[in-house]
């Protein structure tokens, strides 16, 4: 259950560097096809930060916000789903350490792309069993970059962005900082037989990279769907989605006769997805506006959950929540796992 005055305060960090869907149209990295499919103008790429050192950053702005000090927190969590800078290491216990919180417990958080949700469940849980415990920090971070990766071509229908993204969560009788959101439910669904749509089917590898240079998606998901009717599998993809959804809106109060959402944002998972999966499994229960925020971000890995929250508290732009307001915030990570958030603006 989630105590009635938890509150979320997310911030997010971005490199500046970016590299343009034109310009990956223009080398051949893409073709026309997969640019119209994902309809986003370019993806955040880092010029040399690793993946916790934005974590880093964006801990620091989510912290500013909140007006929270890291030596006040009692646990940080980690997400992450690609390559964090070292091959035998606990890039949580660096978050922890470069961001002042000595006196909280890293956890690292491995669940994919639904990382930052897995993450909240758990730092819920711990405000809930310990009433009047001190902030718990979450962050998310990855970089994909070459040659490990290839940001552009590695997966079918993803491009991949670089960044960190952070929240601190908290609950009391202080109340919730300004431009922080007071969240209302979240709900969580897997469906683990499906986990070897990014597995080789054929062994196990005794050390990254040993089977190419590269990561390759496009590999394990087309075996996957040679054994999986494709339109089937995209029907469940739908089902779990609309019953995540579903649920986190009755958590949260929110059914055909309750308070309408302002909008439900989507994974940053393209323009096709968001047709041929998103909307249909969302109109099942709502008829709020959707939005994909990824044009100028791209898939931030385990991050999309927290950036898209802290789009909803910007002092600008489109997607801001005004005082009162509901939205329902989707997640998925491969596994697979469907996560849904309904949050307000208080």
């Amino acid at each position: 259950m989630i105590p009635d005055d938890l509150w979320l305060a997310p911030a997010e960090w971005l490199p500046p560097t970016t590299e343009k869907t034109a310009d990956a149209l223009a080398t051949g990295r893409v073709t026309t096809g997969e640019a119209d499919a994902m309809g986003y103008e370019q993806l955040p790429v880092s010029d040399g930060l690793s993946a916790p050192q934005m974590a880093v950053r964006a801990a620091r702005r989510a912290l500013s916000r909140a007006g929270v000090p890291a030596g006040n927190l009692t646990a940080v969590l980690h997400a992450w789903t690609y390559y964090q800078g070292h091959d035998f290491w606990s890039p949580a216990h660096y978050v922890a350490a470069e961001t002042g919180a000595h006196d909280a417990i890293p956890t690292g958080i491995q669940q994919m792309c639904n990382g930052a949700a897995a993450a909240l469940r758990i730092a819920v849980d711990r405000l809930a069993a310990h009433p009047g415990g001190a902030p718990v920090l979450i962050t998310t971070a990855d970089r994909f970059a070459p040659p490990g990766f290839d940001r552009w071509g590695g997966d079918y229908g993803v491009w991949y962005g670089d960044g960190g993204t952070a929240a601190v969560v908290g609950a009391g009788p202080d109340g919730v900082p300004e431009g922080a959101l007071a969240l209302h439910a979240l709900r969580t669904r897997a469906a683990p037989e499906l986990e070897n749509a990014h597995r080789d089917a054929d062994t196990f590898h005794p050390a990254p990279h040993t089977r190419g240079a590269a990561v390759d998606v496009r590999r394990t998901k087309k075996a996957f769907l040679a054994q999986h009717d494709k339109p089937r599998f995209l029907a469940r993809l739908r089902r779990e989605t609309t019953a995540v959804l579903a649920a986190a809106l009755t958590e949260a109060g929110i059914g055909p006769d309750g308070r309408r959402l302002s909008t439900v944002l989507l994974p940053r998972l393209g323009r096709a997805t968001a047709r041929d999966v998103y909307g249909p499994a969302v109109a099942e229960v709502t008829d709020a506006p959707l939005a994909d925020l990824g044009d100028r971000t791209g898939h931030l890995g385990a991050g999309d959950l927290l950036s898209n929250l802290t789009a909803l508290t910007t002092d600008t732009g489109p997607h801001r929540l005004e005082r009162g307001e509901y939205a329902a915030v989707l997640s998925a990570g491969a596994g697979f796992t469907w996560s849904a958030v309904v949050v307000q603006r208080t």
